[in-house]
């Protein structure tokens, strides 16, 4: 006979590390995101938003 898919009663993970990978992965997102945000502004105040736009312009012509 066919087992059902969901089991009455789910397993558990009692483990030190269960409800931590989320947090670390939404804290590594966000500092990837930070990280990019500052680039951008380092690029812009050091170039000048003329030359930073032709740059993205530039980058996203070369990737399609």
């Amino acid at each position: 006979m066919a087992q059902p898919l969901h089991p009455t009663h789910p397993l558990q993970d009692n483990s030190p590390n269960a409800g931590r990978a989320p947090s670390v992965l939404l804290w590594a997102g966000a500092g990837v995101g930070g990280l990019m945000v500052i680039g951008s502004l380092a690029l812009w105040f050091h170039y000048g938003s003329q030359v930073f736009f032709e740059m993205i312009r530039t980058g996203f012509a070369a990737c399609f």
